[in-house]
């Protein structure tokens, strides 16, 4: 059975929106499972989030004292036969491939955030490295954004850039 998953990061929620976009709600709806890579800022995000479906989360350098006492700094899951790790902050682009291989050699896939640049590349070893970017503040980069994907198996299929 496929399992649909939503990666989210950085959505600044109150200081860049009041509010989640209709276009995450909606696919927060449709997902499995909800992943968020930090930098929430309000726990509500986290409560609406929780009212859509599972969530899998970690706090971020924008992330209080309230978000820290309910998520981890690195979570780790087993989807079917993947095993994703999701953390904030991977450091410079420069490196990263070998830093999170180093950093993570037992997992498949890792879902970070923090630059707010959407982020798909494979490691040398294989792991899959993805930023959603984020779905409220698009900084420097042309669009708002999330990901959309299905685990399917051991494979990840329909690795889709969603702009808001």
């Amino acid at each position: 059975m496929a399992t649909r998953l939503l990666l989210l990061a950085d959505t600044h929620i109150p200081g860049r929106a009041r509010v989640l976009p209709d276009a995450v709600l909606a696919a927060a709806d449709a997902a499995d499972l909800i992943v968020h890579a930090g930098d929430w800022v309000s726990t509500a995000v986290l409560d609406e989030l929780e009212r859509h479906g599972e969530v899998i989360g970690v706090w971020g350098n924008n992330d209080g004292d309230d978000l820290r006492a309910r998520l981890p700094e690195v979570a780790r899951r087993r989807i079917e036969e993947v095993d994703v790790a999701v953390v904030h902050e991977t450091g410079a682009s420069t490196g990263r491939e070998k830093r999170m291989d180093a950093a993570y050699p037992d997992d498949d896939v890792l879902v970070f955030g923090h630059s707010h640049i959407p982020w798909d590349t494979t490691t040398p070893r294989g792991l899959r490295l993805l930023n959603p970017g984020s779905p409220t503040d698009r900084r420097r980069q042309p669009h708002k954004t999330f990901l959309t994907l299905t685990v399917d198996g051991a494979e990840l299929r329909d690795v889709e850039l969603v702009v808001v």
